[in-house]
């Protein structure tokens, strides 16, 4: 099967080819430029509305000022970043999904972190991005005295990438390098601003007025699961067990363990009732322990019995393996036998090994501390914070295949525990699940918004700037940190319906994450927009403004040939930092 990624390239030669072509025999108005994939519509309308605008050239000056201070230390930045983004590319190769090239591209739906049902808010925040950048341009132009010959759209083909001042270029030179300066400043000032007043509504009054739904998030089921089987799936919301409410994850865990029978009804917020007929999948294990059965994602391992009786929920499968120290499992792929206790491993010079338990990765279950019976990790790890540093104390263990018991001096601050074991949670390392649901963390996502604060949000939290950087990430949290296992691209309708609107803005129903949507994609995109501008190359403002620093600074230094001495300096740094973007988008595919 081609890749979009394909196809798109293809269409952007075709339409290339085509466009040159059209352009060579001058069937194309002249305010429409080709130069390669590179297509510029211009105009000269607008400029009488720029002019007046810059009358208080004070102020602008001002917000110029502002700006380049901005710039400047968002530029150290991205120079920093973008330098150990290639070098880390060259030491450790293994490509990240963010790092693919078509990851690169703002397209919704060609982009794996830009989903198709969020084209509409990110093209719009896209569009207000690039008028307020090049606005600034132009309008810091106008005050600066520097005449402008054209504004108007840039497109790499079809797909539209910015928007663009042309200044008269004698106009330009002649004006001081600290005008010009403000002027390549302005963009990246005013995306900034855009983002800032985004994020201020965002996480303010707009998050403020949402809260997570009443009941249980369902984000996805496991393959072959109980859940799969009863028709559940992303987007919907368990709201009763048996006709009992259940408000979070918590009071259905614990309905479900009050209920012994195997088939349970439960209701969705839909309104939509449907029968969960309970299984136990096995979601972790250790092979070495139960003869090489583990877990299958796509053909579930599926634990029939315990000691020869029947069991399908998790409260069953604790209740067999609790009381004994050797049990039997019968699975799908297999039957195995195995002692019941804390799994683990032995770290070196850790107290338990000092007591001769070997440290090369042989399994250690656990079954007995000070007298006590650890038939599971949560139990062994309690007892072992009740232990006291110095004291001795009896472990009785399965070491591979031999039951021992071994004396052990409490006390170790290395990996571990206090006995130098780390464990595996479960009954010897053994995890299960009798539904095969995932909870979607709807309210982790709102916390990263500000919300859960009253109706201002997280306005006031003090975590302004914190917040800003984490909802830069959320796209693609999930890359990051695959413990969480989702991405957030803004309240979409499958996950809209895991929240509620509350509070004064609920006259307003659904149109609230509409509002959240368009704010979060716009101040997304108009950061993202601003820093990215600020990577010290040309033809990016960051290589602008680099040249006129380096001018500055060459200019006051006993140099004879200054401008050769500005010209090293820019174009080393340019160079380096399109290294640092090459490797970093192809450094994985090169190593």
């Amino acid at each position: 099967m081609v890749r979009p990624l394909y196809w798109v390239l293809a269409g952007i030669v075709v339409y290339t080819v085509g466009a040159m072509a059209l352009q060579a025999r001058g069937y194309l108005p002249e305010s429409v430029r080709i130069s390669g994939p590179i297509m510029t519509l211009h105009t000269g309308r607008g400029r009488a509305f720029l002019t007046k605008l810059a009358a208080p050239k004070r102020l602008w000056r001002a917000w110029g000022n502002f700006g380049v201070g901005m710039a400047l230390v968002t530029m150290v930045g991205m120079f920093a970043a973008v330098f150990n983004a290639g070098w880390q590319a060259m030491q450790q190769p293994e490509a990240q999904p963010v790092q693919n090239p078509q990851n690169v591209l703002v397209i919704p739906g060609l982009n794996d972190f830009l989903p198709p049902a969020a084209a509409p808010e990110i093209i719009l925040g896209l569009l207000i991005g690039l008028v307020v950048h090049e606005g600034g341009h132009g309008l810091l132009c106008r005050v600066e005295d520097i005449d402008i010959d054209s504004m108007g759209l840039a497109f790499f083909a079809f797909i539209p990438v910015g928007a663009f001042v042309e200044p008269d270029e004698e106009n330009r030179l002649r004006a001081s390098r600290g005008s010009q300066t403000r002027m390549f400043a302005a963009g990246v000032t005013n995306n900034f601003l855009v983002a800032f007043v985004g994020f201020l509504l965002l996480f303010g009054p707009v998050s403020g007025a949402i809260a997570v739904a009443s009941g249980v998030p369902v984000g996805n089921v496991a393959e072959g699961s109980a859940a799969q089987a009863a028709g559940l799936g992303h987007g919907d919301v368990i709201t009763q067990v048996e006709g009992q409410q259940v408000a979070n994850v918590s009071e259905f865990e614990a309905a479900l363990a009050d209920i012994e029978d195997r088939n349970v009804t439960i209701t969705l917020k839909s309104g939509e009732t449907t029968t969960l007929e309970r299984k136990l999948m096995l979601m972790r294990s250790v092979p070495s322990v139960i003869g090489g059965i583990k877990p299958n994602q796509q053909d579930p391992t599926v634990v029939r019995a315990i000691n020869g009786s029947a069991v399908y929920t998790e409260r069953g499968f604790v209740e067999a393996l609790t009381g004994r120290e050797t049990a039997t499992i019968r699975t799908n792929r297999g039957n195995a036998t195995f002692a019941v206790g804390a799994y683990g491993l032995a770290v070196e010079n850790g107290p338990i090994a000092n007591a001769s338990v070997p440290t090369d990765g042989t399994d250690v279950i656990v079954t007995h501390v000070a007298g006590e019976r650890t038939p599971n990790a949560s139990v062994y790890s309690d007892v072992v914070s009740g232990l006291d540093a110095g004291q001795t104390v009896t472990v009785r263990a399965s070491v591979g295949d031999v039951r021992q018991t071994y004396n052990v001096t409490v006390g170790w601050s290395g990996r571990g525990d206090a006995l130098g074991l780390r464990t595996q949670q479960g009954f010897s390392g053994i995890a299960v699940v009798d539904t095969g649901i995932d909870v979607y963390p709807a309210a982790q996502f709102l916390a990263y918004l500000g919300g859960f604060s009253g109706p201002w949000g997280g306005l006031f939290s003090g975590q302004f700037l914190q917040q800003m950087f984490v909802v830069l990430l959320v796209p693609f949290l999930s890359t990051i940190a695959p413990g969480i296992g989702y991405n957030f691209a803004g309240f979409l309708p499958d996950v809209a319906n895991f929240y509620t609107v509350t509070g004064p803005l609920s006259a307003l129903g659904g149109g609230v994450f509409m509002i959240a949507n368009v704010l979060f994609w716009t101040a997304w995109v108009n950061l993202n927009l601003g820093v990215f501008n600020c990577v010290p190359t040309f033809p990016l403002d960051g290589g602008h403004i680099l040249r006129s620093s380096a001018e500055s600074v060459v200019a006051r230094l006993p140099i004879e040939n200054g401008r050769r001495a500005t010209t090293a300096v820019t174009a080393s740094i340019s160079l380096l930092m399109l290294a640092g973007l090459f490797l970093m988008l192809f450094g994985p595919q090169i190593f």
